[in-house]
């Protein structure tokens, strides 16, 4: 069953493993710890050739972004027990690497952390806003 669309980052639990079918269509499947202190894992699959070549990239403790439908599937276990599998179809798996403090700092460092980002002051925006009588409904 199909739930909504999921976007979720975490770390690879079980490295990837890629399986063919019938027709030759790969799908790769891995599972993602998406838990910070305690282990929250979740299946994504991915159906997608396209995607193939990044799957076949990414290993163990890798981390990852992943957009997707959240879907549950139903398994019972050889004792009779029922139990709810999490997974998501994945659209979209992106690897997360990690800031590189020499690259990244070396070519900003003059910039300031307050001229990263600058929010505009509330009195500078008052002119922008709409007014009452301006809004059609």
């Amino acid at each position: 069953m199909t739930l909504a669309k999921a976007v979720v980052t975490g770390s690879i639990y079980r490295a990837p493993e890629t399986r063919f079918t019938q027709n030759n269509v790969p799908v790769s499947s891995f599972v993602l710890n998406i838990g910070e202190k305690e282990e929250m894992l979740l299946r994504i699959i991915s159906k997608r050739t396209a995607l193939n070549d990044i799957v076949s990239a990414l290993a163990k403790d890798d981390k990852v972004l992943v957009e997707g439908r959240l879907q549950i599937t139903t398994v019972k276990s050889e004792s009779g027990n029922e139990r709810r599998i999490f997974e998501i179809d994945a659209n979209t798996i992106e690897p997360i690497s990690a800031i590189s403090t020499s690259g990244a700092a070396s070519s900003n460092s003059s910039a300031s952390n307050d001229e990263i980002v600058k929010f505009p002051k509330e009195e500078d925006l008052a002119d922008e806003l709409i007014g009452e009588d301006e809004i059609p409904f």
